[in-house]
C-alpha cells in the first residue's frame, strides 16, 4: 500500500481527513504509472480527492503556467472542486472558469496563470480561442464526469481543447457510470482502469415506496413530507416545470422549499445550493441536474416523486444520501398504474402514510446576504467579526458562511435576523459600505 507523503497529508490534514478510502488510495497508485487513468466509482464516492491528489504531487514549484487542467460539466461541480483544492492549502494558484462568471475577472485572473485551472469545457474552450491560455505547460488533464458533460453536450468543445495540449503526460477520466469505450478524441489508451462501481442500491441505503390512489401524486408526496418532518431532503423530478409546480404547491401548504434546476440563473441556484447547506431550508425541489457533482453534506432523504427514465439517473440520485458509509433512504411515489423498474435489484419495502398531517417544524436558520465578496478583499474572519462584534451575535447563534467573488451568505438564527439586519444597517467591512439584508 502507497505510503501517503508529507505534502499530502498536510493538505488531508487541512482537510480534516483521517485516511482515505480504497478508491482514492488506488487511484494515488495508478497515478504513479504515468499511465491514463479512467476512475469509475459513485457518485458521493470521493472521486475529487482521487485526481487531486496526483496532481498536487505532480505540481513543480517555481514553474510559470498551467500545470493541470480540469474540465467538469456544470459549474457547480467546477467551484466545488475549486474549493476543496483550496482547503487543502497548498499554497498554489487555482483558478475556475464558467459560464456566467465575469469575462473580465477570468481574463485578469489568466494574465497570471495558476498552477491548477478548472472550468466548463464552453468557457475553456472560449478562453482557448481568444488565446488567453498558453498550453505549454500543461501536463495532466482531468476529465471530471465525462459521462456527464457528453450528456450535456460538450463533445466538440472538449475535442477542439483535448487537441490543444500537446505536451500531457497524463490524462484522468472520471465517471459514475461505465461506457462501451472511451470516445478517440479523449487520447486516452493502454489506461488502467480502477471500476469500483457498486450496486444500484448502495450499502447504508434503505429502499421504501409509498402508493398513491391518485394519477396526481401531490398529495401523498406532502403527507410523506409531513412524515419525514423537517430533515434535510431532496425531491426529484424529470423536467423544471414540474419542480416550479410542486414547489408552488407546497408552498400553499406551508411547508418551506426551494428550487433548483437548469433554467435558473446562476446566482439564484447557488443561492439555493447555499440555504440548503446552511440549513435555511431543509426541502429542496430539484431535476437531476442536482444528483450529479453537488456537494450537499448529510441528505437523509431523496424522494422520487417521479420515476427516472434510467437506471443510471436513479444510482445518481441515490448517491446524494448514504454518502461514505453514511445511512440514508430512498423513496419511490408510486401512483397506481407505475410500475416498480425491472432493474431494481430489490422491492421496495412499502410504507403507509399519515392520517393525521403534522406541517414540518420550521427551520431555526434565515440567511443574511451581504453585498461583497472575495474580489472586495473580505473573508469570513471579517464577516465573523462583524456579526459578532456590531451584530451582537453569540457563537451559537452564527451558522455556515459562505464568500463568493462579489457577496458572501451567512445563516443566523431565525429569531436574531431581523435585529442583526437593524444593527448592521450603517455599519462598514475594511472602510466599505455593504448592503446587508435578509436573503430572498
Amino acid at each position: 500500500m502507497k505510503e501517503i507523503s508529507p505534502l499530502l497529508k498536510s493538505a488531508l490534514d487541512n482537510l480534516k481527513i483521517s485516511k482515505l478510502n480504497p478508491m482514492q488510495l488506488s487511484a494515488l497508485e495508478a497515478s504513479e504509472t504515468r499511465q491514463d487513468v479512467v476512475l469509475l466509482a459513485p457518485t458521493g464516492s470521493g472521486k475529487t480527492l482521487g485526481f487531486l491528489l496526483p496532481i498536487l504531487e505532480n505540481i513543480q514549484y517555481g514553474i510559470h503556467g498551467i500545470q493541470a487542467l480540469i474540465l467538469a460539466p456544470s459549474r457547480e461541480l467546477s467551484l466545488q472542486i475549486e474549493q476543496v483544492f483550496r482547503s487543502m492549502g497548498t499554497g498554489n494558484k487555482v483558478n475556475c472558469c464558467y459560464g456566467g462568471h465575469p469575462v473580465q475577472t477570468e481574463r485578469n485572473n489568466l494574465k497570471d496563470p495558476p498552477a491548477l485551472l478548472i472550468g466548463t469545457p464552453g468557457r475553456i474552450a472560449d478562453h482557448l480561442q481568444r488565446g488567453r491560455i498558453d498550453t505549454g505547460t500543461i501536463k495532466t488533464l482531468v476529465l471530471d464526469e465525462f459521462d456527464k458533460s457528453l450528456e450535456f453536450g460538450f463533445k466538440d468543445e472538449m475535442s477542439y481543447i483535448i487537441n490543444q495540449l500537446h505536451n500531457l503526460e497524463s490524462r484522468i477520466l472520471t465517471s459514475a457510470t461505465r461506457m462501451d469505450e472511451i470516445p478517440d478524441f479523449t487520447g486516452i489508451s493502454k489506461q488502467v482502469e480502477l471500476n469500483f462501481l457498486g450496486d444500484i442500491v448502495p450499502q447504508g441505503l434503505k429502499l421504501k415506496a409509498v402508493l398513491s390512489e391518485k394519477t396526481d401524486k401531490f398529495e401523498s408526496l406532502f403527507r410523506l413530507l409531513c412524515k419525514i418532518g423537517n430533515r434535510s431532503t431532496l425531491v426529484f423530478c424529470n423536467h423544471r416545470e414540474a419542480v416550479n409546480r410542486v414547489s408552488e404547491l407546497l408552498w400553499e401548504q406551508e411547508v418551506a422549499n426551494d428550487v433548483f434546476h437548469g433554467g435558473m440563473d446562476q446566482e439564484d441556484r447557488e443561492r439555493a445550493l447555499i440555504k440548503f447547506r446552511n440549513g435555511s431550508h431543509h426541502l429542496l425541489i430539484t431535476t437531476d441536474l442536482a444528483s450529479r457533482g453537488l456537494d450537499i453534506p448529510d441528505i437523509e432523504f431523496i424522494i422520487h416523486y417521479q420515476l427516472p427514465v434510467t437506471e443510471n439517473a436513479f444510482v445518481h440520485r441515490n448517491g446524494r444520501t448514504a454518502r461514505m458509509h453514511a445511512e440514508g433512504t430512498t423513496y419511490l411515489v408510486l401512483s397506481e398504474n407505475e410500475k416498480i423498474p425491472a432493474w431494481l435489484d430489490e422491492l421496495p419495502e412499502f410504507e403507509e402514510l399519515p392520517k393525521k398531517i403534522v406541517l414540518p417544524e420550521k427551520t431555526n436558520w434565515t440567511t443574511l446576504y451581504l453585498g461583497a465578496g472575495k474580489k472586495d478583499k473580505i473573508n469570513k474572519i471579517d464577516i465573523v467579526g462583524l456579526l459578532l462584534q456590531k451584530g451582537q451575535l453569540k457563537k451559537d447563534e452564527l451558522g455556515l458562511i459562505t464568500v463568493l467573488d462579489y457577496m458572501a451568505f451567512a445563516a443566523v438564527k431565525s429569531d436574531r435576523i431581523n435585529e442583526v439586519v437593524r444593527l448592521l444597517r450603517d455599519e462598514t467591512i475594511k472602510k466599505k459600505k455593504v448592503r446587508i439584508e435578509i436573503s430572498e
